[in-house]
């Protein structure tokens, strides 16, 4: 019940005509050099300067952490990806049969591109040349990448023994332990500031391409995943060449407790502001106001953002 009267209330602060405070909400993000704390932190002055949203960055290890937390009312908005989202609702591997059904869909922000990073002068030019190479892995704390480097793995026709395992918690960590020398190859996500920083730190890194019938992975082991290819661009360091790429979907979401009011604000200021979004930061290059709203049987979308796609005719389901 209070938090249906505090979000009641934070709707009215945002939407009051000529409010001349900006209302703070927290967006619950992964680290800092993170894709998702470099996401929320490109989009924050875009939000406080047109929609009046003062967005206060929340940094949590991963979405496996933070994800409970939206769901019970704790944080009202949180970037994730997709399969994330979808893991949390049903209660699956890591949130151990324990649903998250407040979970709610705001929107699509943009393609998230993974990929497997070595350095620039590595031997190894594609994932089955890592064979008796040190890899980043676990990710105890952060359950979805495994099962993208299980991807990457089965399609390249590697297994653990193949490869000698780093274990590491979560990807800055793994990115962090590649920069100080202790493993050859290391996943991150594409445009990351944390993967600039790294690039920089050891001379330059090269991302290594998704091995071909790469889908038929993907649909075992992470099914909302295909394969991109990605061209060399200012802010995408690692991407030397062309490269085919695993990509997936980065959301806004928050929880079925927040009010319609705020939710449809967030959307439309998203939406009036798609270009300023997509020119923020490399992360969100591919945000755009025609694809914020996607047809998907993992997750439900907040009636707030209904009610604005359903005007904006923009609503696919």
């Amino acid at each position: 019940m209070r938090s249906h009267m505090l979000a009641g209330a934070l709707g009215a602060a945002l939407l009051a005509a000529g409010s001349a405070h900006a209302q703070t909400v927290g967006m619950a993000t992964s680290p800092a050099g993170s894709l998702y704390h470099t996401q929320g932190s490109a989009m924050a002055p875009i939000l406080k300067e047109k929609g009046n949203i003062e967005l206060r960055i929340q940094p949590f290890t991963s979405p496996n952490i933070h994800l409970p937390l939206i769901n019970a009312g704790q944080v009202d908005f949180a970037l994730a990806n997709i399969y994330e989202m979808y893991q949390a609702i049903e209660g699956r591997d890591f949130f151990n049969g324990k649903k998250n059904e407040n979970l709610r869909l705001i929107t699509i922000i943009s393609p998230l591109r993974s990929a497997i990073f070595v350095k620039k002068d590595s031997p190894a030019k594609r994932i089955a040349d890592l064979k008796g190479q040190r890899v980043t892995w676990g990710y105890a704390q952060q359950n979805t990448i495994m099962a993208q480097i299980a991807s990457y793995f089965e399609a390249a026709g590697l297994t653990e023994k193949d490869i000698v395992p780093v274990l590491v918690p979560a990807v800055v960590r793994g990115a962090d332990d590649f920069a100080a020398g202790k493993a050859d190859a290391f996943l991150f996500a594409v445009g990351s500031a944390k993967v600039t920083e790294v690039d920089a730190s050891v001379g330059g890194i090269r991302a290594l391409p998704m091995p071909d019938g790469a889908e038929a992975a993907f649909k075992k082991h992470f099914p909302p995943a295909y394969v991109q290819v990605v061209n060399p661009a200012p802010g995408l360091a690692g991407i030397v060449e062309p490269t085919p790429i695993m990509t997936y979907d980065a959301v806004m979401l928050t929880h079925a407790g927040v009010s319609d009011d705020v939710v449809y604000n967030m959307t439309r200021t998203l939406h009036e502001n798609a270009e300023a979004v997509s020119k923020a930061s490399p992360t969100t290059r591919a945000f755009a106001s025609g694809t914020m709203a996607k047809k998907t049987d993992l997750a439900q979308y907040h009636p707030g953002a209904i009610k604005y796609y359903k005007e904006k005719g923009l609503w696919p389901q």
